[in-house]
């Protein structure tokens, strides 16, 4: 299955929400497609509810920039070149990691967001995700 669709991103959801549980964080896990656009959002138990937004702005600023959110971290701390990028485009760039592009023959067909841990245990259960795509090209 190459397309990324809603059988697709529930297959990633779904090894996303098991690295979660493995280390043991209520997680937010959204999917969007190559605009940006939500696929699914999924609401662990006793997630925050604060989760659903960032889950998703983080999914979408990675296909917006077509980036980990995480390469933003250093360059948008004050005196950096891109401070103040997080207040751009409505408030929906994130700007720390949790967000990380689904890329097929070298080009961003959607993207991942994770909310809910640290940033650490965002990134590895969003990677859960990545590996899952990669995995089903």
């Amino acid at each position: 299955m190459s397309e990324l669709n809603l059988e697709l991103a529930k297959k990633l959801i779904e090894s996303a929400e098991k690295e979660s549980s493995d280390i043991g964080v209520q997680m937010v896990i959204s999917i969007v497609d190559a605009g940006g656009n939500l696929i699914a959002t999924h609401r662990m138990d006793d997630a925050w509810i604060a989760s659903l937004d960032v889950a998703q702005n983080k999914a979408w600023t990675s296909v917006a920039l077509k980036m980990p959110t995480s390469a933003l971290e250093e360059a948008t701390v004050p005196k950096a070149e891109l401070f103040g990028l997080n207040t751009t485009n409505q408030g929906r760039i994130v700007v720390f990691g949790g967000g990380i592009p689904l890329e097929k023959d070298g080009k961003v067909v959607g993207a991942v967001g994770v909310s809910g841990g640290s940033v650490p245990q965002d990134v590895q259960v969003a990677e859960a995700a990545v590996k899952a795509f990669e995995d089903n090209k």
